[in-house]
């Protein structure tokens, strides 16, 4: 173990401070700040800022020639009041580290304190800090930058904490291991009317209740049946809030999720052609967008291999898990540019899911994470 006792309560400290200071996607300038903060007395050989919209990646390189390996961890919160009494909660109302980012980022800077000490002897380590993960719009972005031709990897790896399994227990398998997701935004309009004369206007009460369930109706099966599809519907709203005004807009948003992107344009296809129709029936004006675009993550076998080798090096015990799930994960647009794979670290089988109001990161978890990581880098970096 690379870390000593200190250096865990140094680590907790930090993880605790970013949990009390949660910043969502998009505005995590803080967040980074603290990050900075922390990482320049380790030295790195170089700190990018500013990645892909409040991304940093610090960079480690050895002393000979060899390949780039590039740990990932994300930098946003969710916009989720948080339920808790400890300490360290969330000081911004609406908003809290409910998804466990802030012990992921805590995990990379554990390992930028163990390659301050003893750098990679070839090659170099790149540690991605991504903002923007929960709208799926920072993977993209960092990849569009400009700086990250200069730490494009040879392999990127990240995890995910997951409750629902044992304490420390890692899921891990080669394919797809998250499934592809977006939200479609359907908006109707008609003609609002007086409310005591509602047949004057055009309202879509009647095409949103008829909508909703018949998008619903769209899921079938689960993972990992390639076939899976399923249909959430997430938010929807109809007119003023007035009682003396019949409505003439709605909106209705719902999460369209396949196993793998090749299904995704059927699937959208289906719910637009319903949208179309409930707009149609009605005589209603339709807009649809898309938005949170998430593609499939897709472990690769030669990643997973460094993963699997440094897991049972280090006793760390694993095996297929539930995997693949249905949560969706932006980490998958990594593999456009370099063999990639994500293991996923149990939270304890009882511990608050993903999201809600009520859940914390396990602090047990930083040294399991960088163990893993650090091995995965001795092996192939020395």
């Amino acid at each position: 173990m690379f870390l000593s006792n200190r250096d865990i309560v140094d680590l907790i400290d930090f993880r605790q401070e970013l949990h009390r200071h949660p910043e969502v996607s998009g505005q995590e300038e803080h967040t980074a700040r603290r990050v900075v903060e922390a990482l320049r007395p380790l030295a790195p050989s170089r700190i990018i800022t500013g990645l892909g919209g409040h991304g940093v990646a610090a960079v480690f390189e050895g002393a000979a020639p060899g390949p780039t390996l590039l740990f990932r961890a994300e930098l946003d919160a969710l916009p989720i009041e948080e339920k808790s009494t400890s300490a360290y909660r969330s000081t911004v109302p609406g908003k809290g580290h409910l998804c466990g980012h802030d012990g992921h980022s805590t995990i990379l800077t554990a390992l930028a304190l163990g390659l301050s000490r003893q750098p990679p002897k070839r090659g170099r380590v790149v540690l991605l800090f991504q903002p923007a993960e929960e709208d799926g719009s920072g993977a993209a972005a960092v990849l569009d930058d400009p700086h990250f031709a200069e730490i494009k990897p040879d392999f990127a790896f990240s995890l995910h904490n997951l409750p629902g399994m044992p304490l420390g227990h890692v899921a891990l398998k080669s394919g797809p291991v998250n499934c592809a997701s977006r939200g479609m935004k359907i908006g109707l309009s008609g003609k609002t009317a007086h409310a005591s004369q509602p047949e004057t206007g055009l309202s879509p009460m009647a095409a949103i209740a008829s909508l909703m369930p018949s998008l619903t109706a769209l899921s079938a099966g689960a993972p990992p049946d390639e076939s899976f599809t399923l249909a959430t519907v997430t938010h929807a709203w109809l007119g003023e809030q007035a009682f003396g005004i019949a409505p003439g807009d709605g909106e209705v948003w719902v999460t369209l999720r396949t196993l793998v992107d090749d299904r995704m344009a059927e699937l959208c296809a289906r719910a637009e052609a319903l949208a179309a129709d409930a707009a149609s029936r009605h005589g209603l004006n339709i807009a649809i967008g898309y938005h949170d675009i998430f593609l499939h993550c897709d472990n690769a076998p030669e990643a997973v291999l460094h993963l699997a080798r440094a897991l049972d090096e280090e006793s760390i015990p694993h095996d297929e898990g539930d995997l693949p799930m249905r949560g969706s994960e932006d980490f998958g647009r990594l593999r456009a540019v370099a063999p990639s794979a994500m293991f996923f670290l149990g939270s304890g089988e009882k511990h608050p899911a993903l999201h809600n109001p009520d859940y914390d990161f396990p602090d047990a978890l930083i040294a399991i994470g960088a163990r893993a990581f650090m091995r995965v880098i001795r092996n192939v970096l020395g």
